[in-house]
């Protein structure tokens, strides 16, 4: 397996919402998670990704504080990683909607039913909109090498094709709210997330810094895959470098270089992200999290556990219990 699939794997995405989406010129609306029937879907979501797939015509968007424009045709893919506010439209100069505002039509069985329509009757544009809900521990190194706001062109052929064909299938499901719809979504959104990840790396400059150019290397990305795959195993920078084929001064130098920390250092954090995913997602004690992550004792691991993330273990298995509760 491909270095970059070995990462996502570890990546999982917890839940998704996805509804259809038509405007008409002139229009602008100011977009967040904000539409209620998506807060209700994903209530308690630790993070969430938004995204805009162009079916049909084109648009501009930018982030609400933010001057960089960015101009999008259909077949492109916006990506806003940190759910920030921005604006969407044919004329940005517009007075903007909020998208919390937008009138919901109701259900209908119908595949390519418009949830969302809003214009002034001139040039068409459609988009299948969504909501990826993941852990953002898990999810941190990913996230943060992500610009905020993002635009990927899937363009014509296969991708594309598998692409709308995984967004039909989103948006049936998350009409239909089936048994089986959340596992349904979040395995969709998953397929999603990583063909448009394929694209964004595939376009990564060849002297760019940081973890997604470390993913492509082919040193670094074998590493990173190594530590993903086998988190638990007592990992060396001598070990970590003879399976990647390097010297261990050369790895530990390159890795830093374009990661950002040296290899050790990445681990550690990447461990204590699995176990803050653990604490909220099963039922596993504090010790026995603190042991599959490596640390002798409960202490150090409490220790490392508060310095990374601003609260204690206990304390944050509570927090995910009550926004699962809330939720429910």
């Amino acid at each position: 397996m491909d270095a970059l699939s070995d990462v996502l794997n570890s990546i999982r995405l917890e839940g998704a919402f996805y509804l259809n989406a038509e405007f008409t010129a002139p229009w602008c609306i100011r977009g967040e998670c904000a539409v209620a029937s998506v807060r209700q879907h994903l209530a308690g979501a630790e993070h969430v990704v938004f995204f805009h797939f162009l079916v049909e015509g084109r648009c501009k968007v930018r982030l609400d504080d933010h001057g960089g424009m960015l101009e999008a045709k259909a077949g492109d893919l916006i990506l806003i990683a940190r759910d920030d506010r921005h604006l969407l439209g044919s004329d940005l100069q517009m007075m903007p909607l909020d998208a919390g505002k937008l009138v919901v039509a109701e259900a209908a069985s119908d595949d390519n039913f418009v949830h969302l329509r809003h214009g002034g009757g001139g040039e068409t544009t459609r988009f299948v909109c969504g909501y990826l809900a993941c852990s953002r521990s898990v999810c941190r190194p990913l996230l943060d090498a992500l610009p905020r706001l993002l635009c990927i062109s899937i363009g014509e052929g296969p991708a594309s094709t598998l692409l709308r064909e995984l967004l039909r299938v989103g948006v049936r499901e998350s009409s239909a709210a089936r048994p089986g719809a959340e596992s349904m979504l979040a395995k969709l959104s998953e397929l999603l997330f990583v063909e448009a990840m394929r694209h964004h790396v595939a376009n990564v400059p060849p002297d760019a810094q940081g973890w997604l150019a470390g993913v492509r290397d082919p040193h670094v990305g074998r590493a990173l895959a190594l530590l993903h795959a086998a988190p638990a195993r007592a990992w060396t920078v001598d070990e970590l470098a003879r399976e990647v084929a390097l010297s261990r001064s050369a790895l530990a130098e390159r890795f830093t270089t374009l990661i950002g920390e040296p290899p050790m250092q990445y681990l550690t954090r990447w461990r204590l992200a699995l176990a803050a995913q653990a604490l909220r997602s099963g039922r596993d004690s504090v010790a026995r999290v603190a042991e599959r992550s490596g640390y002798e004792s409960e202490a150090a691991f409490c220790r490392a556990f508060k310095r990374e993330f601003g609260t204690p273990p206990a304390a944050w298995r509570r927090a995910g219990q009550h926004a699962g509760a809330v939720a429910s």
